[in-house]
């Protein structure tokens, strides 16, 4: 409590000193509780999310509210009772505080200079905030930050018609050069689809499961990326195109979105020969842009389908009718269901078919026989025409519409930024497009607009009710714009560190950059209250003494409040930054969510603090001393009037 250590070492009588602490409590109280206020609110659009953000930080926002609450709670009601039980004996002013007295040799100067000059101190500040702006609008963006999930999912296309035999060969052999590799432990292919209709896969869609070694079995120097650009070097196949994920990701984009990549443009019409036309054309136009990777556009066509025609003209000649040559096709190449085993609790059913021999190509199938009562046995071809033809190997519908897919991911730059330039290619290649034809982007990047839009909405109301609540803390306006001028202080000491560490911008950055808010502002409102406090007693001093107000008198009560209760302010700070050191020292896995979360967090609590520190006081100085002047003028025009 402040008023308790002002002064001389002295033992003060009962009476006073629980009246200073009962004073004490009242005039930080009111600053307190309205910054766990504030800082409790700059949470509220993080509520407001929804998908697998809204999962993923909830159960952040709600422990940071309760813990929020809680100190509250302690600091109004529970420490004022507890410093009129425990502070006893002779006080220690502040000034003779070993911790304080060292912050003051380091700072005190520095606000001294900066009160000296004070327009050039502004002017310095606003001309960083100016060159620090392209930086700011450089910043890459993505959804997520890419979580290292310690294993890899290559996921190799293939032509439509492939055989069993060849997709079995493909998979061998990518599965064999994988495991070349020294920072793979296991490799698991998959071909086709399992025996559910929750996986729709078809025989062309490869799934490799690589799982790799720990981080310290690696060769020096080697990083994810290089080892998924060395594996995808390897595993090149002619007729193979290769997309590179991880397993958990993997299922959430598609259980999400129906994409498998972290971007897809989806094309809706209603041919699907259009659709894969234009899909085409989309993808050749992407080609080339920085940072596209694994381009694939999903095959429409090139699905081998067994037709058959019967020939009715020639049934009549053969005494046959159309349900005795549908009931042969169906019984040998179909297959009839037959019966049904009970196995305990299980049933299967039991099916009737030529076996594979015997319809292994064309030619087999048109010598299956007929029987008939005329003429004895004749071959189908007799009476069925039997060819292939190419057709859609899977029709995939949306919203009562057919659709397309070009996918590709972001590799070596942010999603944001390749998505935007392949905006730009699409715009210039394609005019108009089709009528009944339309593209949709989705994926990663569907999220990401999904979260900004909603952001984009929340934070303007959040900030004005932000703004609001220190309307009533300080019942001024110039002191609410004084606590949320170092708001781009602390959004560019987060951006730079951003750029040091090569993070994008994402919503797990933008929670870190509201908890920066709230904090700098708390910062921010106990700065300004101690301020605010040691210039009222400079005025009731001058007052009470008939002392005429110069501004080097408000110069020494702005520094006594900024300077002289550093300690409070950087003790605040500090257990801040100490407790989100073990998440920047972290390496195990989840560290790629949590980093950049914290790394805003905690640099732009640093330029905020030095800003709080530093420039308010001069920003305060300047105010003030506008303050006075115009009431001296006012004054003296009374006294002339006079």
């Amino acid at each position: 409590m402040k008023k308790l250590r002002i002064g001389h070492t002295r033992e003060l009588p009962e009476e006073q000193r629980i009246a200073s602490l009962e004073s004490s409590a009242q005039t930080i109280g009111r600053a307190v509780f309205f910054s766990i206020l504030i800082t409790l609110i700059s949470f509220a659009p993080l509520l407001f999310l929804s998908g697998q953000e809204k999962k993923l930080f909830t159960p952040l926002v709600l422990t940071k509210t309760f813990c929020l609450i809680g100190s509250a709670i302690v600091t109004l009601f529970i420490l004022p009772m507890a410093m009129r039980v425990f502070i006893r004996g002779r006080l220690v002013p502040e000034s003779r505080n070993p911790v304080s007295r060292f912050f003051i040799v380091v700072f005190g100067p520095v606000v001294r200079f900066c009160l000296r000059w004070k327009r050039i101190t502004l002017a310095v500040i606003l001309l960083l905030v100016a060159l620090s702006l392209p930086l700011v609008l450089r910043t890459g963006t993505e959804f997520m930050p890419p979580l290292d999930e310690g294993s890899l999912l290559m996921m190799p296309v293939t032509l439509p018609d492939i055989s069993y035999t060849e997709a079995k060969r493909i998979l061998q052999v990518q599965d064999k050069i994988l495991k070349s590799f020294p920072e793979v432990e296991n490799v698991l292919g998959k071909a086709g689809r399992a025996s559910t209709a929750t996986d729709n896969a078809p025989l062309s869609m490869i799934e490799t499961f690589i799982v790799l070694k720990p981080r310290s079995e690696w060769r020096a120097g080697m990083t994810t990326q290089q080892l998924i650009a060395e594996m995808n070097e390897k595993v090149r196949i002619p007729g193979v195109t290769v997309g590179w994920t991880m397993p958990i990701i993997n299922r959430i984009n598609m259980l999400s979105t129906g994409i498998r990549t972290d971007v897809g443009i989806k094309v809706y019409g209603n041919n699907l020969d259009s659709i894969y036309a234009l899909s085409r054309e989309i993808a050749t136009s992407l080609r080339g842009i920085n940072g596209l990777a694994d381009l694939y556009v999903e095959e429409l066509t090139g699905g081998k389908y067994i037709e058959l025609k019967i020939k009715r003209s020639e049934l009549g000649r053969y005494g046959l009718d159309v349900e005795d040559v549908t009931m042969i096709i169906e019984t040998a190449l179909g297959g009839m269901t037959l019966t049904n085993t009970v196995e305990g609790r299980e049933r299967f059913s039991v099916n009737l078919r030529l076996a594979q021999d015997f319809r292994r190509d064309l030619s087999d199938l048109k010598r299956i026989p007929v029987q008939t009562e005329q003429y004895g046995t004749i071959p189908l071809s007799a009476v069925v025409d039997i060819a292939i033809k190419e057709g859609p190997p899977m029709i995939t519908s949306e919203n009562a519409l057919l659709r397309g897919t070009v996918l590709f991911n972001a590799r070596g730059r942010d999603m944001g930024s390749v998505v935007s330039d392949a905006k730009q290619r699409l715009e210039q290649h394609f005019k108009k497009l089709p009528a009944g034809y339309f593209i949709e982007w989705s994926g990663q990047y569907e999220h990401q607009v999904s979260a900004q839009n909603k952001l984009k909405i929340i934070l303007p109301l959040v900030l004005l009710i932000i703004a609001f609540v220190l309307y009533f803390t300080f019942r001024s306006v110039r002191d609410v714009l004084i606590v949320l001028s170092g708001m781009p202080i602390a959004l560019i000491g987060g951006i730079l560190s951003l750029h040091v560490y090569g993070v994008n911008i994402s919503v797990s950055v933008i929670v870190g950059l509201i908890a920066l808010f709230g904090v700098a502002m708390e910062t921010g409102v106990l700065i300004l209250t101690y301020m605010n406090g040691s210039v009222d007693e400079m005025v009731s001093r001058k007052k009470h003494n008939k002392e005429p107000i110069s501004p080097a008198d408000i110069e020494d009560a702005i520094f006594g409040g900024a300077v002289l209760r550093i300690r409070p302010v950087l003790m605040t700070v500090t257990v801040d930054m100490l407790g989100l050191y073990p998440v920047l020292a972290s390496t195990g896995p989840g560290s790629d969510v949590m980093i950049p979360l914290t790394l805003p967090y905690v640099f732009g609590l640093v330029s905020s603090t030095l800003y709080a520190l530093i420039v308010l006081p001069v920003i305060c100085a300047l105010v003030k001393e506008w303050e006075f002047r115009k009431y001296r003028q006012a004054d003296l025009q009374v006294v002339e009037a006079e």
